[in-house]
């Protein structure tokens, strides 16, 4: 199949792999959590976006690039570091209402910031990459190895089950929460906890040994 071997171990791996905890499963759930479904979706969108980035520079080869230079992975990883750790604080320090209390639902402009934000999240994690140009090899014929069809299609294959995982995760989790996020006083600690989850990822990605 297009130079591609075992396509159904690798989507069994796939979807085994996206329903594994991660960074990007937290940021999605925090979110709805916090800021309802609606938010939810536009932060799987952007992570989704994001991973396509990193698929078709997998595809292409130019994630080698990150996984030979030190410095450029570090510099990668730094730069996602310090974008999560300042969302965090800036929203520690936000002294605004957590909804509109008339319509409790965001405005266009704030639900494609948190689009661009989930997108630059990913976009910003140097070990996405390295996970592609490290799993989508096991499942491609050497005789393929230079073409980017295969990287493409097993790419796209796992960011489809990972699109309906995050999905669930956004709904369910802005759907357990939507009573508590109608009361101003819980919204304004769930906005804070929020905050500290964002600069605890930061953290974590600047620990957290290469």
């Amino acid at each position: 199949m297009n130079g591609i071997d075992n396509y159904i171990g690798f989507l069994i791996a796939g979807i085994i792999m996206n329903l594994t905890p991660g960074s990007d499963s937290i940021y999605i759930i925090t979110r709805s959590v916090s800021q309802g479904r609606k938010a939810g979706i536009y932060s799987v969108l952007g992570i989704a976006n994001g991973a396509m980035i990193h698929i078709i520079l997998a595809a292409f080869g130019l994630s080698t690039i990150l996984a030979k230079s030190i410095v450029v992975f570090n510099l990668i990883k730094w730069s996602g570091a310090v974008y999560l750790v300042y969302m965090g604080v800036k929203l520690l320090l936000d002294k605004s209402n957590l909804f509109n209390d008339s319509k409790m639902e965001f405005e266009t402009r704030n639900l494609t910031k948190i689009y661009s934000q989930g997108l630059l999240t990913n976009v910003l994690n140097p070990k996405v990459a390295i996970f592609f140009m490290s799993l989508l090899p096991q499942f491609i014929k050497p005789e393929f190895a230079n073409s980017p069809t295969p990287f493409l299609i097993l790419g796209l294959t796992f960011l489809a089950t990972g699109v309906v995982w995050c999905m669930i995760l956004a709904y369910s989790a802005s759907y357990m929460t939507k009573t508590l996020r109608q009361n101003n006083k819980i919204g304004k600690v769930m906005k804070k906890i929020s905050a500290l989850v964002f600069v605890a990822l930061g953290l974590q990605l600047i620990l957290k040994k290469s």
